[in-house]
């Protein structure tokens, strides 16, 4: 439980930042999807910022053998000129980056191709300085992990983890989904640790990365105003949400296979409710701040299969209206069966079993096609116990809200009650708003940009663990083996445009709650 003091975790090594290593980025999977829209904006980002060090290069690797150096580079220039993600458009770091930016063409499984990249890395080592450092960047289905980090290690391009400094790292960054379950998750994490020390692996989350979502942890642990009432005594219930508008994009096969609670509860949302929930840590150093998150998501009350009803709702969404515009149900999508059973929305009740939160539920909410595109975080605080003002005129009194935006209007915003201006005592909520771009007035960097650049650092804090990884898969593990054994009977349950079925407002309506109107 909160005390009224507690020990800054940020006077620790916080201000100390650690120096950007110079490296090799190779990244699997380069004429990949993310690879263009994320991947190459957020390093030519990070070169525009001067955040690259002086010893740097990139080598891109996938099966397109109509790719070449050439060609690898003009798809560079064209990712930046079109990225949403790029402040600046500077032609001079553009063209040093190109310069040094490569490509080679192979299949993930031949042996052979992994010599090709040893020798071509070898060469490049000495000619731009990066002093045998190597980062992997494993940008392609799951299936591939395992396979190609054994193939690295055959090829003789992993070594075992040497806390000497005076030894060039490897280090591999591996995306979302780390498996589709738990048994998956676990045999990806022996097959990587099998060659890798933990300390090797950066399992990325991009939701980490997040201006926004690293301000939760200032938000909690920098304002001694908040800590204290952080905690059951105070707070009623929490509601995550992340909808998007958007439907598939025409990622058919990935979305069949993935689903709303593979795609984004058990990653995403699992990391806010952490950062959330966590009790406050020593210092930031990575092993005490994840230690603190996986004691979190372990302490979450695991769902029984013969409750998952009662505190988890599906939904699938069918024909509706998005912004005024007809949009098709998930049904009538391309490449999508007719009776697709896959969930686009998802809806838990979680409860935390820890002193802090004992008591508190936690709705946690995602969907695709949804009112509107929106991530955020409301803790509801409780009812004061008495209103001392029995003849005033009480209107719109939700009672004390705390709401952390996360996108796309970054900020924060604070409910509370008062007086309106008149002679008589007449009372109602309003808002104490904080907003990103209005304070500081420019725009955030991408969160890959700070994964990648915490990568060349060795900082690991904002990257899964293993045992973090197979704890979220432990929880959600039962619904989704329950969801399988009786698919729905009533899907699509909710139109596109709407906030979910009616089931997901039934899941607060049965403990006398609702969801927040965003």
């Amino acid at each position: 439980m909160a005390t009224s003091t507690i020990e800054n975790p940020f006077a620790q090594g916080v201000t100390q930042d650690r120096a950007t290593q110079p490296a090799q980025l190779v990244i699997f999977g380069a004429t990949g999807d993310l690879t263009k829209r994320k991947l190459l904006p957020a390093v030519y980002n990070l070169a525009q910022a001067q955040l690259l060090p002086p010893g740097f290069c990139m080598v891109g690797f996938s099966r397109d053998d109509s790719c070449n150096d050439e060609t690898f580079r003009k798809r560079l220039s064209d990712s930046v000129a079109t990225s949403g993600d790029v402040r600046v458009q500077d032609a001079a770091v553009l063209a040093d980056l190109s310069a040094r930016t490569y490509y080679l063409s192979g299949d993930f499984h031949d042996p052979k191709c992994y010599t090709q990249l040893k020798a071509e890395l070898a060469k490049l080592d000495p000619k731009y300085g990066t002093a045998g450092n190597r980062i992997f960047y494993i940008a392609t289905p799951a299936s591939l992990f395992g396979d190609i980090v054994q193939q690295l290690h055959d090829a003789g391009m992993i070594e075992a983890a040497d806390a000497s400094q005076n030894r060039a790292f490897t280090r591999i960054i591996v995306e979302k989904p780390f498996g589709r379950d738990l048994a998956s998750a676990k045999q990806l994490n022996t097959e990587m640790l099998r060659y890798l020390g933990e300390d090797q692996i950066y399992r990325i989350d991009h939701y980490l990365g997040k201006e926004t979502v690293q301000n939760i942890l200032v938000f909690r642990f920098a304002n001694g105003v908040f800590e204290p009432i952080w905690n059951r005594r105070y707070v009623d219930h929490v509601q995550i949400t992340v909808a998007e508008s958007l439907g598939i994009e025409g990622r058919a096969s990935f979305y069949e296979e993935t689903g709303v609670v593979r795609d984004v509860i058990q990653n995403h949302a699992l990391q806010l409710l952490s950062l959330v929930a966590m009790e406050p840590v020593t210092s930031f150093d990575a092993t005490d701040f994840r230690d603190e998150k996986v004691r979190v998501v372990k302490a979450v009350r695991p769902i029984a299969p013969h409750e998952v009803d009662k505190y988890a709702v599906r939904g699938q969404y069918g024909p509706g209206f998005i912004a005024g515009a007809d949009a098709v149900g998930y049904r009538q999508e391309p490449d999508i069966a007719p009776d697709s059973s896959t969930p686009t929305y998802a809806a838990f009740k979680f409860v935390v079993d820890n002193w802090r939160w004992a008591g508190v539920p936690f709705y946690v909410r995602s969907g695709k096609r949804m009112a509107k595109r929106v991530t955020e975080i409301v803790m509801q605080f409780k009812q004061a116990p008495h209103l001392p003002f029995r003849n005033a005129q009480i209107s719109e009194l939700e009672g004390n809200v705390l709401a952390l935006r996360i996108q796309p209007d970054e900020g924060i915003t604070l409910k509370f009650g008062a007086k309106v201006p008149g002679p008589n005592m007449r009372i109602r909520s309003v808002n104490m708003d904080f907003g990103y771009g209005a304070t500081f007035g420019r725009e955030d960097s991408s969160p890959y940009e700070r994964l990648i650049l915490d990568c060349m650092k060795g900082v690991q804090t904002l990257f899964d663990r293993s045992d973090g990884v197979e704890a979220a898969w432990a929880l959600i593990d039962p619904v989704l083996t329950a969801w399988a054994e009786k698919p729905p009977a009533n899907f699509p349950n909710y139109a596109a445009g709407s906030w979910g079925p009616p089931e997901a407002d039934k899941l607060l309506a049965d403990d006398g709650r609702e969801w927040r109107r965003l």
